[in-house]
């Protein structure tokens, strides 16, 4: 890493009080959770539908069971543990400096860390609901479940709180990230290619005086960051 580019940022985070945190599946991959578009990431290995096609309304509808194996399988890791970016940024926001993590995360790995305003664009893992009467189940439960996993009370389906492709974001969820966005003086964009949408589209929000880009891979907003760091974010917070 460029120790210049590192001080800078260093510099700037201390210069900073209402820092953001937008980040993807970049954040999670030094925990042992795969991303989904690098080359080993989920949307490269083979399966009998495409995983996008699995991970939509549609095939959660009409092949529930087919989609909870995969779902259990492959979007769900129990073990995995904080990394060193998780950590960071959970010590930022006890700093003062830090007012909010904004993940497409379904991992629930920051809150593991001790971040409190964390802002689940997609969901998470660790909320299920029974789509009959509404009762609350933990990832436990679920997990626990054979094939698809029922309502003790009702007997319906129990869903994941996880937004699949074809859902719509939680409306509130993106009204206080604009409003976070907007009044950040700092926005960090780690690990996401931001070709997410309408997710993506929401750092248009920032007018803030730093734009810090940290990814492995290059990014449509590279050009207009004002830090830009490539490699890996668990070793680029270290350093910080």
């Amino acid at each position: 890493m460029d120790e210049q580019i590192i001080k800078k940022f260093k510099d700037a985070v201390e210069e900073c009080n209402y820092i953001v945190f937008f980040g993807g599946a970049g954040v999670s991959t030094e925990s042992g959770i795969p991303d989904f578009r690098s080359t080993d990431g989920l949307y490269n290995q083979k399966y009998k539908y495409p995983p996008e096609t699995m991970v939509s309304h549609s095939f959660y509808m009409h092949h529930t069971e087919e989609f909870f194996k995969f779902y259990k399988d492959k979007m769900v890791f129990q073990d995995a543990n904080p990394n060193a970016a998780h950590k960071k940024l959970a010590e930022l926001e006890k700093r003062g400096k830090l007012k909010a993590v904004v993940t497409q995360n379904i991992d629930g790995l920051h809150q593991k860390a001790g971040s409190r305003e964390v802002l689940e664009l997609h969901g998470s893992v660790h909320r299920n609901y029974c789509t009959g009467c509404g009762k609350f189940f933990d990832l436990d439960y679920v997990m626990k479940q054979e094939n698809v996993p029922k309502c003790d009370e009702c007997g319906a389906i129990i869903k994941p709180d996880v937004v699949l492709y074809e859902e719509g974001l939680d409306s509130s969820v993106i009204a206080r990230t604009i409003d976070h966005i907007s009044h950040a003086d700092m926005l960090i964009i780690g690990g996401t290619s931001l070709v997410v949408y309408p997710a993506a589209g929401l750092i248009d929000y920032f007018n803030g005086k730093y734009l810090v880009v940290v990814n492995m891979a290059p990014t449509p907003r590279d050009k207009n960051a004002d830090i830009l760091i490539n490699g890996k974010i668990g070793e680029v917070f270290s350093a910080i």
